[in-house]
């Protein structure tokens, strides 16, 4: 049966359909005969225990140029939708949020994806910490002196935004660097919040890989090379992706995380994993599904709307 899907995003005109994880399910949403409607953050509204957004009805095209076609704007009640991707960028802040607690007074008659409740109590850099024995020594913190003492114990650090994505704000600093005090000092005006601190694991250099799970299961993987001078791997920054292959490791982690991945209601999710590590699980808006498919792996888009189809039935 056809569905009504609204995506919650970044306006469609600014994506880069290339490796944009909304667009390929867009695409197979559509594929299927599904209803797309869209709008940004900035619509929603609550009134008077009513959930509305100023939606438009969108097609999506795989042309770079020319790939979407947005309808009329029309105010709708989003319990009318059958289904919300809850899919616009973090940072995860107050604004975030508090889509988060709006997007809860309609779910799950509206299932909402992924659960906004558990989105909201789950940032990923503090809910992998749930998982300490499969992480490298993190710490999280906005006392310098917990920082420098962190750093005399480990030697070389990686520090970035707690609440930060997409590579933007990640530095890594030898044992003997001279600027973490002013590192620290830049970030105590950037941020109110705290920290994340964590020992630096030189097998970045071979990779930092991106495992995605559909409903708490491994479905494909890519590689993300940083560039020669720079520590990030993120492809926003200049990663390079490449085909992998799952590592033994790699399978008891998702195994482990897997149930808690179901019971909170995750249907999609993303993993980073450095070496034997991993170092966040992505539940705002992951990414990773063109790649993965660019390089010969499983269809992610499919296996997701196979997901939701069968939670809707």
């Amino acid at each position: 049966m056809p569905l009504k899907i609204a995506v919650q995003m970044d306006h469609i005109s600014t994506v880069s359909i290339a490796g944009d994880t909304s667009f390929a399910l867009s695409l197979e949403a559509q594929r299927r005969g599904h209803q797309l409607f869209h709008y940004t953050p900035d619509r929603l509204s609550l009134r008077d225990g009513k959930v509305f957004a100023r939606i438009e009805e969108m097609q999506v095209r795989d042309e770079k140029g020319n790939h979407y076609s947005l309808g009329e704007e029309v105010r709708t009640d989003l319990s009318e939708m059958d289904v919300i991707l809850l899919r616009q960028d973090p940072p995860f802040d107050m604004n975030y949020i508090t889509t988060t607690h709006i997007l809860e007074r309609i779910h799950p008659k509206t299932l909402v994806v992924n659960d906004p409740a558990w989105v909201r109590n789950s940032p990923e850099k503090i809910f992998v910490t749930e998982f300490s024995d499969l992480m490298p020594e993190t710490l999280i913190t906005k006392d310098p002196l917990e920082v420098a003492a962190f750093r005399k114990e480990f030697g070389d650090i990686i520090v970035k935004p707690l609440y930060g994505n997409g590579g933007a704000g990640i530095f890594h600093l030898h044992e003997a660097d001279r600027n973490l005090a002013a590192l620290l000092e830049m970030f105590g005006q950037m941020f109110r919040e705290p920290y994340i601190v964590q020992r630096y694991l030189k097998e970045v250099r071979k990779g930092d890989k991106r495992i995605i799970l559909i409903d708490g299961e491994p479905v494909g993987a890519i590689n993300r090379v940083p560039a020669e001078h720079d520590s990030r791997s993120n492809m926003h920054v200049g990663g390079r992706a490449e085909k992998t292959e799952l590592t033994k490791r790699e399978r008891v982690i998702c195994a482990r995380i897997g149930p808690s991945l179901k019971e909170r209601g995750f249907i999609l999710v993303g993993i980073d994993v450095i070496g034997d590590y991993m170092t966040e699980i992505n539940v705002t808006s992951p990414t990773g599904i063109r790649e993965v498919q660019r390089f010969g792996g499983a269809n992610i888009a499919s296996l997701f709307w196979d997901a939701v189809e069968n939670k809707r039935k």
